[in-house]
This record gives C-alpha cells, sequence and structure tokens, in this order.
C-alpha cells in the first residue's frame, strides 16, 4: 500500500526558514507556502469537510486558524478537525439548543470588530442546519457576511448522480412518518427539475416506497458516504430502489437521494387528436373545440384548428 504523508505535516508545516515557533502562522501545502491572514472583521461561513479531510481548502485553514472564535454545532466534532491540521482555534457552541443564548454574544464579538467563524459538523453552514438566523441577524445589524465557500454534500451527490443538473430543487430531511412524505411529495411532484433529499438509513426503503408511489417510476440516485472511504451511488429507478434496501437491510453512513426529474407527457397521437376534436365538434363551433383541444393537450390552438376544419367538412 502506498505511504501517505500525514495531512498535518503537509500543511501546518512552517515555511523554509522559520522555526516553528514563528508566529507568522506560515503554512507550506504542496510546497506552495500561504500566510493565514487575520480575517476581515464579520461572520466567515466557512465549509469543511463532509468526510475527506483532504477537501478542506486553504482559505478554510486560513479563517480557521486566524478568527477570533469558531462558533460550531458540536466542538467535539470541529475539535478534531482543527487538531488534524494542528490549528489554534477558539471554539465555542452554537446549535438549535443554544442558538438564543449565543446569537446576542457572537453579535456583540463582531460589533467589536472581531472575525467570528462560523461552521457546522460537515459541509457547508445553513445548509439544513441552525445557522440562517445567525446570519440574518448579522446581516440585519449591519456586519459583513463572508462566504468561505468549500465541500457540499449536497452538490457533491448532485454531480455523482448522473441526473439533470441545470434545475434542481433540494428539500432537505423529508418527514419521518409515511403519511408526511406522501403529503410532502405530492407537492414536490411537480417541480421541474431534479430533487435532493437527506435520509438516513432505517428510513430509506420506506421513503423510497413512498416516493415511488407518489412520483411513479423515477430513476434516481442513492448517494452514501461521500468522499469517505465506503462511497456509493446506486443508480436505479425509485421502485427498483425501494425493493433493495427493503432486501438489503438498512444502509450505514450519510445519505443523499437525487431524483430525476418529471418526464414530459407524451403528445397524444393523430388518432386521439381526431377522436377529441370530433367529440368537441358535437357541441362547439369549430373555432371552440380547436381552443377545448388546445387547452387539454398543449398543442398549438391554430393547428387544431385547421384540423378541426378538415374533419368538420368530412362529416358534413
Amino acid at each position: 500500500m502506498p505511504h501517505r504523508p500525514d495531512p498535518r505535516s503537509i500543511l501546518a508545516t512552517p515555511a523554509a526558514g522559520e522555526s516553528p515557533a514563528a508566529p507568522s502562522r506560515r503554512y507550506a501545502l504542496g510546497g506552495t507556502t500561504f500566510t493565514a491572514r487575520q480575517p476581515e472583521p464579520g461572520l466567515h461561513v466557512v465549509a469543511t469537510p463532509i468526510g475527506n479531510l483532504r477537501d478542506i481548502t486553504i482559505r478554510a485553514i486560513e479563517t480557521l486558524a486566524a478568527a477570533d472564535v469558531v462558533a460550531c454545532e458540536d466542538t467535539r466534532m470541529t475539535r478534531r478537525l482543527v487538531d488534524h491540521f494542528a490549528l489554534s482555534a477558539k471554539l465555542v457552541p452554537y446549535h438549535e439548543h443554544n442558538a438564543a443564548e449565543m446569537r446576542p454574544k457572537l453579535l456583540a464579538r463582531l460589533a467589536a470588530g472581531e472575525a467570528v467563524a462560523l461552521v457546522s459538523d460537515a459541509g457547508t453552514p445553513l445548509v439544513s442546519d441552525p445557522g440562517f438566523k445567525l446570519v440574518e441577524a448579522a446581516r440585519e445589524a449591519g456586519h459583513a457576511v463572508i462566504p468561505v465557500p468549500g465541500p457540499s454534500a449536497l452538490l457533491a451527490a448532485l454531480v455523482a448522480a448522473g441526473l439533470p443538473t441545470d434545475a434542481f430543487f433540494f428539500d432537505g430531511f423529508l418527514p419521518p412518518r409515511s403519511a408526511g412524505r406522501r403529503q410532502r411529495a405530492a407537492v414536490l411532484a411537480a417541480v421541474p427539475g431534479s430533487l435532493v433529499v437527506f435520509e438516513t438509513g432505517p428510513r430509506l426503503a420506506a421513503s423510497l416506497a413512498d416516493l415511488a408511489a407518489v412520483l411513479g417510476p423515477r430513476e434516481a440516485a442513492v448517494c452514501r458516504e461521500l468522499t469517505k472511504a465506503h462511497e456509493e451511488v446506486r443508480r436505479g429507478r425509485l421502485d427498483a430502489l425501494a425493493g433493495h434496501y427493503a432486501e438489503a437491510g438498512a444502509p450505514k453512513g450519510e445519505i443523499v437521494l437525487v431524483i430525476g426529474p418529471p418526464q414530459p407527457a407524451a403528445p397524444p397521437d393523430e388518432a386521439d387528436i381526431d377522436a377529441r376534436l370530433i367529440h368537441a365538434l358535437e357541441t362547439a363551433s369549430v373555432k371552440d373545440a380547436a381552443a377545448a383541444v388546445a387547452e387539454a393537450t398543449g398543442l398549438a390552438r391554430r393547428d387544431l384548428y385547421q384540423r378541426a376544419l378538415v374533419l368538420a367538412r368530412r362529416e358534413d
């Protein structure tokens, strides 16, 4: 097995000519040195790896190393990250249970001209996590909000699924119960793009079955453990995927489900169009019959009018 260097030794190595204790916070990455400059005052929304720690960006390292404080969902999770890269960072918890208490304290730091970094347990903050209210409050108070982009489970799944990406809708976690999932799926059915949702292993098979019952046999992809050692992307129709996971059992790890967009209805054939027009002509004028069939089928009214004229003459 090839030797893999310790990422800590790559990212936390002082630049040539400096002692390990040099205060300049310079780092080397693949032979390129960079400096962890003091971030500008404001709220820095920092994306962190979703599994593979090598996905962290240089800018994220700079920000976490030099921010006055790092607000995180779980300090234990973020501590593993900063320790892995040998970064000095002051961590404070900020999550849904303490947000009301912590938000004013973080806003006070911003008001004092500090740089506050906001991270989630993994990926891009504010995507299914409680950071939105802090960003909203910071903006309302006139503080800068600076995105530090990077890893995202949502985008990683979308590009790996092999389904249309020109339009998509992210809906977070589906409701935990079947009735709620089916109601939500009925609302999402008309979205003219791919759907992206998060799901847990124990609920996956039931969720896929509910989605198949409402959305039909759409193509979908179950994306699991993205960027990690056991990464898996399984493609298939919703009903087939539901059957697979019902038989195989609940998979482990983080799961993103990507569902293809609705397929356009096939246009009616000529015989069906003629039948519709003949039926409409029994009670309506040529003009009104063409308008009624155009509304029902989405076909051009002008073409239907010409066809209705031919059929009306034939009937006469």
